[in-house]
Protein backbone atom coordinates (compact mmCIF):
# COMPACT_ATOMS: atom_id res chain seq x y z
CA UNK A 1 0.00 0.00 0.00
CA UNK A 2 2.86 2.35 0.90
CA UNK A 3 4.15 4.39 -2.34
CA UNK A 4 7.60 4.99 -3.42
CA UNK A 5 8.99 7.07 -0.91
CA UNK A 6 6.36 7.26 1.46
CA UNK A 7 4.83 5.26 4.63
CA UNK A 8 2.07 3.31 4.07
CA UNK A 9 0.16 6.17 6.72
CA UNK A 10 0.60 8.55 3.96
CA UNK A 11 -0.57 6.36 1.20
CA UNK A 12 -3.84 5.50 3.06
CA UNK A 13 -3.91 9.69 4.40
CA UNK A 14 -3.41 10.15 0.22
CA UNK A 15 -6.39 7.59 -0.25
CA UNK A 16 -8.64 9.17 2.10
CA UNK A 17 -8.02 12.31 0.46
CA UNK A 18 -8.93 11.65 -2.76
CA UNK A 19 -12.19 9.40 -1.49
CA UNK A 20 -13.07 12.63 0.09
CA UNK A 21 -12.56 14.93 -2.72
CA UNK A 22 -14.21 13.24 -5.11
CA UNK A 23 -17.47 12.90 -2.99
CA UNK A 24 -17.70 16.49 -2.70
CA UNK A 25 -16.76 17.36 -5.73
CA UNK A 26 -19.83 15.29 -6.73
CA UNK A 27 -21.86 16.97 -3.59
CA UNK A 28 -20.77 20.27 -5.19
CA UNK A 29 -22.34 19.45 -8.61
CA UNK A 30 -25.09 17.73 -7.19
CA UNK A 31 -26.28 21.22 -5.33
CA UNK A 32 -25.71 23.20 -8.64
CA UNK A 33 -27.81 20.74 -10.40
CA UNK A 34 -30.53 21.11 -7.69
CA UNK A 35 -30.12 24.71 -8.33
CA UNK A 36 -30.19 24.80 -11.53
CA UNK A 37 -32.95 22.41 -12.53
CA UNK A 38 -35.19 22.76 -8.95
CA UNK A 39 -34.82 19.03 -8.65
CA UNK A 40 -34.47 17.71 -4.91
CA UNK A 41 -34.35 14.80 -3.18
CA UNK A 42 -32.99 12.95 0.21
CA UNK A 43 -29.39 13.49 -2.18
CA UNK A 44 -29.61 16.92 -2.13
CA UNK A 45 -29.93 17.22 1.82
CA UNK A 46 -26.66 14.25 1.91
CA UNK A 47 -24.79 16.98 -0.20
CA UNK A 48 -26.18 19.94 1.37
CA UNK A 49 -24.68 18.42 4.60
CA UNK A 50 -21.46 17.45 3.91
CA UNK A 51 -20.77 20.45 2.02
CA UNK A 52 -22.05 22.13 5.19
CA UNK A 53 -19.65 19.70 6.96
CA UNK A 54 -16.61 20.34 5.02
CA UNK A 55 -17.22 24.27 5.01
CA UNK A 56 -17.28 23.91 8.87
CA UNK A 57 -13.45 21.56 8.82
CA UNK A 58 -12.33 24.60 6.62
CA UNK A 59 -13.07 27.52 8.37
CA UNK A 60 -11.89 25.60 11.71
CA UNK A 61 -8.33 24.98 10.14
CA UNK A 62 -7.90 28.46 8.76
CA UNK A 63 -9.19 27.68 5.69
CA UNK A 64 -6.74 24.70 4.96
CA UNK A 65 -7.15 21.31 5.07
CA UNK A 66 -6.45 19.37 8.10
CA UNK A 67 -5.44 16.23 5.75
CA UNK A 68 -2.86 18.29 4.19
CA UNK A 69 -1.26 18.90 7.18
CA UNK A 70 -1.27 15.44 8.46
CA UNK A 71 0.11 14.36 4.66
CA UNK A 72 2.67 16.12 5.48
CA UNK A 73 3.40 14.94 9.31
CA UNK A 74 3.59 11.61 7.38
CA UNK A 75 6.52 12.14 4.71
CA UNK A 76 4.59 14.30 1.84
CA UNK A 77 7.48 16.53 0.60
CA UNK A 78 6.84 17.16 -3.43
CA UNK A 79 4.20 18.78 -5.96
CA UNK A 80 1.57 21.38 -4.82
CA UNK A 81 -0.68 18.51 -4.30
CA UNK A 82 1.51 16.04 -2.68
CA UNK A 83 -1.83 14.87 -0.25
CA UNK A 84 -3.82 12.93 -3.14
CA UNK A 85 -3.51 10.77 -5.82
CA UNK A 86 -5.16 13.08 -8.53
CA UNK A 87 -3.12 15.12 -10.98
CA UNK A 88 -2.25 19.29 -10.31
CA UNK A 89 -3.99 20.15 -12.49
CA UNK A 90 -7.16 18.45 -11.18
CA UNK A 91 -6.57 20.20 -8.40
CA UNK A 92 -4.42 23.08 -8.93
CA UNK A 93 -7.95 25.71 -8.29
CA UNK A 94 -10.31 23.16 -6.00
CA UNK A 95 -11.10 26.19 -3.70
CA UNK A 96 -11.58 28.85 -5.86
CA UNK A 97 -13.59 26.63 -8.37
CA UNK A 98 -15.61 24.59 -6.24
CA UNK A 99 -16.11 27.48 -4.04
CA UNK A 100 -17.79 29.77 -6.82
CA UNK A 101 -19.49 25.87 -8.22
CA UNK A 102 -20.97 26.08 -4.44
CA UNK A 103 -21.60 29.74 -4.17
CA UNK A 104 -23.90 29.98 -7.18
CA UNK A 105 -25.58 27.03 -6.74
CA UNK A 106 -26.57 27.69 -3.10
CA UNK A 107 -27.37 31.13 -4.44
CA UNK A 108 -29.91 29.42 -7.05
CA UNK A 109 -31.47 27.16 -4.59
CA UNK A 110 -31.82 30.15 -2.09
CA UNK A 111 -33.51 31.85 -5.18
CA UNK A 112 -35.38 29.05 -5.99
CA UNK A 113 -36.87 28.54 -2.44
CA UNK A 114 -37.41 32.18 -1.92
CA UNK A 115 -39.48 32.31 -4.98
CA UNK A 116 -37.16 34.82 -6.69
CA UNK A 117 -36.40 32.09 -9.38
CA UNK A 118 -39.13 30.12 -10.84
Amino acid sequence: MAEAGGSPALALIRWVHTAIYVVMAVSTFVLLYAGLTGATGPWLWVALGLLAIESVVFVGNGMKCPLTALAVRHGATSGRVFDTFLPERATRYTFRFFGTVMVVGLGLLVGRWLGIIG
